[in-house]
């Protein structure tokens, strides 16, 4: 088998590398293990029970897929054979970083949809993940045995439910997408780019197969209605992996095809150089280009970076470049996904999903063979809202923990991991309860180390709320003089840049097309070609003027602005929606003076004193919740919300069911789950639909602050207050 994927990979156009996304528990590792199953790579008996992708024990014991998974397959077509480069990805919303990752490895998407509950809020998320990407989606409606034997829905019910879910998923493809794509990228019956069956009875139908075949909807209805074991005849009329390969094959791009208009979207460098032009055609001859989208930490191999070679051809020994880390690395060995098995290989070419030996790293990071520009940073929808505190119930465990620590942040770049080197505390941030509870056990179990945590804390954020007076930050030496002001960023710059629209990176000279889209988005000219950094939804104009050296201390400067936005002066919590100005500099002749011990303190110095003087507040995480439960709980579900210091925005009910939808302090959600269960009787679910920062209270302004203060260990002097 695996010669044959070896063969096939060097034929570009016979590629399709395709991610597999839905809400949680609409069916994806079972629709997966069939696609698997159908293409010869695991066996049928399994299918659809083995959850072949689900490799973690906490993954087969919870039900649900926590890590992305790669494989590889081969289908026939027309008696051409194509290598089909497949990611399973999680459904849960607290592990959506790994669907964000795996898209920037696919070109397009299988949506999965459950026929009885429809669009679900994940079911936007993973669209609005994979269209931010230029990744093609296509549609596919699971559990439609569900409509047939519980719903009991007539044809025409039925095909009416179909109806409005492709209505609902075009919908969102055209609000979400870009313009040039919205449209062209619908999902259509007719066409073939949507498809409808039931993974886990391992059947499926689209109109184009339907024809082929000639099998009618009324098939599917008498399979079921005799009763008995008589709808198994159609996984063999209608197989799911050959219909839904089928579509992937023809309605699904090309990594030729795809990176000319992907390219442009995920990489910023000249697309008239070499590298641009190499990238844009997938060219296995070009510079080497390969993404890191994930990494597993294999007991006998050692780290496998996971990844899209986008350009040139990677071969084991190779000295390569790691751009986002500056650092050099030789590649050990080169990996194939042949099913869910490595096959080691002596090198692959541009377009494939492959895996590599050898590189320490993480996610997010472009391998090259000298230094060049990486692609675009990863980043997810949602930010991690949610801190614990961990540490070794043995002392002498510590450094094991900090070590386990730096590998699970590689493995899930998610967590994000804070070791303070000052307090001595590790802090876990993470985007849900369920998400820090996974890790945590799995470092218990997998790493054997026994942790205790703390129990969770919220991450707030810092922002200003008027102009602030001009703060003069000086130079230990009394040489050299940083003036700044800071004020709220406008509302549509921040919007753009927290939906992605503008990249958040330290901008290059002469990068016209970012000067156009901010002037497009009210700012004035001059100021827009002043951007120099876009940070974590914060901006620093530069608007010095007439200052000689000032390209010698700049990158120091963007340090330090980087540095206050990671942690404000009010109790060193992330800013965000600021915008700093640098409006003038006074520096010594002699550059020995001018260094970083001079720079760095009167840069911070004057950032900090210009927000304290522009009323900072905080603001606190809200998550807009979509809760549902049987109607008889209407009243339990209010009372719950109001409990939470929550606000109702809408409550609707369907059949048997009440949904509805409410904004939600993350602050009053701990527990939330449980309370929910007990609420109504064990029969609510909740997803999360959309996270947003908002202005905290005024009366617990000054409460919330003393306790992050209190649990950092920090004085006024540690925040720079006078």
């Amino acid at each position: 088998m695996a010669e044959k994927v070896v063969r096939i990979m060097k034929s570009p156009k016979q590629i399709r590398n395709i991610a597999i996304c839905a809400h949680i528990d609409h069916g994806k590792t079972t629709f997966s293990d069939n696609l698997l199953a159908g293409a010869g790579m695991m066996s049928e008996e399994l299918a659809g029970k083995a959850c072949a992708l689900d490799f973690h024990d906490d993954e087969q014991e919870r039900g649900i897929t926590i890590d992305s998974a790669s494989v590889s397959m081969v289908h026939t077509v027309d008696e051409t054979e194509y290598l089909i480069n497949l990611i399973d990805t999680p459904g849960h919303v607290d592990f959506g970083g790994d669907v964000t990752r795996a898209m920037r490895a696919v070109d397009g998407a299988i949506v999965l949809s459950c026929a009885v509950e429809g669009i679900m809020p994940q079911t936007e998320t993973v669209l609005r993940q994979a269209l931010k990407e230029r990744v093609k989606p296509t549609l596919f409606i699971n559990k439609v045995d569900r409509l047939i034997k519980e719903v009991k829905l007539t044809p025409e019910a039925m095909q009416e439910k179909f109806m409005n879910i492709i209505k609902s998923v075009n919908k969102l493809i055209t609000e979400i997408g870009e313009k040039e794509y919205g449209e062209k990228w619908n999902t259509d019956v007719v066409g073939g780019s949507v498809a409808f069956g039931s993974a886990f009875h391992n059947w499926a139908l689209s109109l184009p197969y339907m024809k082929k075949k000639g099998i009618t909807f009324k098939d599917i209805i008498d399979a079921y209605e005799k009763g008995g074991d008589a709808y198994k005849e159609l996984a063999k009329k209608a197989p799911i992996h050959e219909v839904i390969l089928d579509m992937v094959v023809e309605h699904l791009p090309n990594p030729v095809d795809a990176q000319a208009y992907r390219i442009p979207k995920i990489w910023h460098g000249e697309m008239d150089s070499e590298d641009g032009k190499s990238l844009q055609a997938c060219d296995p001859n070009g510079p080497l280009f390969f993404v890191i989208t994930k990494i597993v930490v294999d007991p006998q191999a050692g780290e496998i970076s996971a990844g899209r070679l986008f350009s040139g051809t990677m071969s084991k020994g190779t000295e390569v470049f790691l751009n986002r880390s500056n650092t050099e690395g030789r590649v050990q060995q080169v990996f194939i996904y042949n099913g869910a098995k490595r096959e080691i290989v002596d090198n692959t070419p541009a377009g494939n999903i492959i895996g590599v030996a050898g590189l320490k790293s993480f996610p997010g990071e472009t391998v090259t063979l000298k230094k060049s520009e990486p692609f675009e940073q990863i980043t997810h929808i949602f930010e991690p809202v949610i801190t614990k505190g961990i540490e070794a119930t043995k002392p002498s465990d510590l450094p094991k923990l900090i070590e386990v620590l730096r590998t699970v942040q590689k493995e899930d770049p998610n967590i994000v991991i804070e070791i303070n080197e000052e307090t001595g505390e590790q802090l876990m941030h993470g985007m849900g309860e369920l998400h820090l509870e996974v890790i945590e056990n799995r470092i218990k179990s997998e790493k054997g180390i026994e942790v205790k945590t703390s129990p969770p804390i919220v991450v707030y954020r810092e922002t200003a709320t008027k102009v602030s007076q001009e703060v003069e930050g000086k130079s230990p030496n009394k040489h050299n003089k940083f003036y700044f002001t800071v004020e709220p960023l406008d509302d549509n710059i921040y919007k753009a840049i927290k939906e992605k629209k503008v990249p958040e990176m330290r901008t290059k000279k002469k990068d016209f097309a970012l000067r156009d889209q901010f002037i497009e988005l009210g700012m004035d000219s001059k100021e827009a070609a002043n951007v120099v950094d876009i940070y974590n939804g914060n901006i620093m104009v530069n608007n010095v003027k007439g200052e000689v050296h000032i390209g010698e201390i700049m990158e120091m400067v963007l340090d330090m602005f980087e540095d206050v936005m990671n942690g404000g002066p009010l109790a060193k919590e992330p800013c965000t929606k600021l915008r700093v100005n640098f409006n003038d500099v006074k520096l010594h002749e002699d550059a020995i003076h001018r260094g970083p011990a001079q720079v760095y303190p009167a840069v911070r110095e004057s950032i900090r004193g210009a927000i304290s003087t522009a009323a900072p507040v905080l603001l606190e995480p809200l998550q807009i919740m979509q809760l549902e439960a049987p109607v008889e709980f209407m009243g339990e579900l209010s009372k719950l919300i109001g409990n939470k210091r929550g606000q109702l925005l809408d409550m609707n009910q369907e059949t048997a069911q009440v949904v509805a939808k409410a904004k939600m302090p993350v602050g009053e959600m701990f527990g939330f789950s449980s309370d929910l269960r007990s609420a109504t009787g064990g029969r609510g679910t909740s997803s999360l639909v959309d996270q947003m920062f908002e202005r905290l209270p005024g009366e617990l302004q000054d409460k919330i602050q003393k306790q992050i203060k209190e649990r950092k260990g920090l004085t006024d002097a540690m925040l720079g207050v006078k």
